[in-house]
């Protein structure tokens, strides 16, 4: 069996892609609340999307602190290898 090759080091920092991702689900949703707001345009499913999208980013990024706050103070059941 062969093994996978492993992910490019711009893409395994997890604190870069979650921040871009997060910050892109908010730029989606701040461009639909412009649009609403000048054009009338109703604030739908795409709307509500991306609000999820950035509130579960902003989740994700605080579970992923935490761990490597708890990580880089040396408990021993804190998640090994985050940077």
């Amino acid at each position: 069996m062969v093994d996978p090759p492993a992910l490019s080091p711009r893409l395994s920092q997890v604190h870069t892609v979650a921040v871009v991702g997060t910050t892109l689900w908010l730029l989606g949703a701040a461009a639909l609340l412009i649009l609403w707001a000048v054009l009338g345009r109703h604030l739908d499913i795409w709307f509500t999307t991306c609000v999820a999208g950035a509130l579960i980013g902003g989740f994700g990024y605080g579970i992923f602190s935490w761990q490597r706050a708890t990580a880089r103070r040396g408990s021993r059941m804190a998640q090994q290898g985050l940077e």
